[in-house]
């Protein structure tokens, strides 16, 4: 199956056959009827880091660097359990984290879920935080 960023845009008209569910259900399968009638999970919405991989590729095809990256990072997180990412979402915030605990966060996304450009995200965020004073301040810190 070949795939040209610069002609298949939009995936789900041009290539169809790209763009499938986690268990493999085609796109001209997921139909509101369908799931209504429990012969698709919920869970089969989601999906693919292939299909988010492939519109990455369109996206740099297009000169859209910054898309691109925002969807391979999407990418790596399709592998990533939901409260995990939620635990990044909030760590992430201001003043919630300190840099070591970014940093820990960063190495477990890395080593348990092999997201590498999100844990380099997370750490690019800890060294912006830090220059911006946006790091959380322990007491120890504080005196």
């Amino acid at each position: 199956m070949d795939f040209d960023p610069r002609s298949d845009y939009p995936l789900g008209s041009r290539r169809p056959e790209l763009v499938t569910t986690p268990a493999g259900t085609p796109l001209e399968q997921l139909t509101l009827t369908a799931l209504r009638d429990g012969r698709i999970d919920p869970a089969e919405l989601r999906t693919t880091s292939e299909t988010l991989r492939r519109q990455a590729a369109i996206a740099r095809a297009a000169g859209r660097a910054e898309l691109a990256d925002n969807l391979e990072r999407a990418a790596e997180l399709v592998a990533v359990p939901d409260d995990v990412i939620l635990d990044v979402y909030t760590a992430l915030r201001p003043r919630r984290s300190t840099a070591s605990e970014l940093d820990e966060l960063a190495e477990r996304l890395e080593s348990r879920y092999g997201a590498g450009l999100v844990a380099a995200f997370v750490r690019e965020a800890a060294a912006v935080y830090a220059g911006r004073g946006l790091l959380k301040v322990t007491r120890a810190e504080a005196f």
